[in-house]
């Protein structure tokens, strides 16, 4: 599966809004890291969990 995420996106987690938006740090296969504002670097399983990309930093 192909995820359209790179480097420098921002992001939402729809299932943590509370983590505030998230820059990716890096994508390898389907694991995102992922430097939210509330809620530090995190990794992300792609496979489970559906990042919203949003446009800039709100």
């Amino acid at each position: 599966m192909q995820y359209d995420l790179e480097p420098g996106n921002y992001v939402v987690n729809p299932l943590q809004k509370s983590w505030g938006i998230g820059q990716v740090q890096s994508v390898i296969k389907n694991k995102a890291t992922i430097n939210f504002q509330n809620a530090g670097k995190q990794v992300i399983n792609l496979d489970n969990i559906n990042l919203k990309k949003i446009d800039n930093e709100q």
